[in-house]
């Protein structure tokens, strides 16, 4: 799964050839919420009830937040086709007519060899690797997985170690700044987002492989930024492949 940025993220393409891939970004954000029953997963018949009973509570509960709407809908059809193809495949992100990545899964920016290109924001870590294949960079989403390791597992520790080392260099950065996020992956290993910390860190390397102002890269960053869901869940983030289509169209303008 080596990412081609010739044939993902060309820096030839037009303005309006990215259109449709901020269009998400652009429009008004509504704060409304389809909440799908729970499949019954036991082999207790007597159970189902309860799917469609949690799905009932959270609709309860988000509903008495406010700006928030919440419906309960019976199945995937329920929803409308868009929403439903965006709820089954993420939001899409197209570029000269193709869909180049999406919003919901990461992937890996590296040469042939697997090695992060300089040229490109890196997402975090990703142990969604193919067993078979030693030369894969993770994002497979074939294999999605974590490690299964814990805090104290002495392997971990000595490649989170090697990582913060690694990106340390990568980044011309002291260790001790090196974010969290840069040195472990998520629990799927196909996060499409890094920490704002992580992308700050990153702005003055990139800026130097493409040559461009590095006051430019560090104000791009910062738009990209998303605050959390809701105004309550989860933290700020920013997602990388979106980030790197805006830097391409940022390239294309200097």
């Amino acid at each position: 799964m080596t990412q081609d940025p010739s044939d993902t993220v060309a820096s030839t393409a037009s303005d309006a050839a990215l259109s449709s891939a901020f269009a998400r970004k652009q429009a008004a954000p509504v704060q409304r919420l389809a909440i799908l029953p729970f499949e019954n997963l036991s082999s207790n018949p007597d159970l189902s009830w309860l799917g469609r009973a949690v799905a009932a509570a959270i609709v309860y509960d988000l509903t008495a937040a406010r700006e928030v709407y919440a419906e309960n809908v019976d199945s995937m059809a329920a929803l409308h086709p868009m929403n439903a193809t965006r709820a089954m495949h993420g939001y899409f992100f197209e570029r000269n007519g193709q869909i180049v990545g999406s919003s919901l899964l990461g992937q890996a920016f590296v040469d042939a060899q697997g090695n992060p290109l300089p040229r490109w924001f890196q997402p975090r870590p990703s142990a969604a690797t193919d067993p078979s294949n030693s030369s894969d960079p993770g994002y497979n989403p074939l294999f999605s997985t974590p490690s299964n390791k814990g805090p104290s597992n002495s392997d971990l520790i000595k490649t989170i170690d090697d990582r913060r080392a690694a990106v340390a260099a990568f980044d011309g950065v002291a260790p001790d700044q090196v974010p969290a996020d840069a040195v472990t992956a998520s629990a799927s290993g196909l996060d499409p987002d890094i920490s704002p910390a992580y992308a700050y860190e990153q702005a003055a390397r990139v800026a130097n492989a493409r040559h461009l102002d590095p006051a430019a890269v560090h104000t791009l960053v910062a738009e990209h930024i998303q605050g959390r869901n809701l105004g309550f869940l989860g933290q700020p983030r920013v997602n990388v492949v979106e980030l790197n289509l805006a830097l391409d169209q940022l390239a294309g303008r200097g």
